[in-house]
């Protein structure tokens, strides 16, 4: 099992929490997405390594970004 982490940058609020884990969640391959809104940390699990331009992507997606 793999686990990486991230910053997300402009998140505000719980819906932001739920739209950042919903677009990294359907990243292929990723097993588990965990976001802590005070801090902004995004802890993303996996089976294998994930392509952090896809979860990059996904964040993009879902309106943030990463530090």
């Amino acid at each position: 099992m793999s686990t990486a982490t991230y910053t997300v940058v402009g998140m505000t609020c719980g819906h932001c929490v739920n739209s950042v884990t919903e677009e990294v969640s359907q990243v292929p391959g990723v097993s588990d997405v965990a976001v802590d809104l005070p801090t902004g940390e995004l802890t993303v699990s996996s089976e294998s390594d994930v392509d952090e331009a896809a979860v990059r992507a996904a964040v993009e997606e879902a309106g943030y970004g990463l530090a």
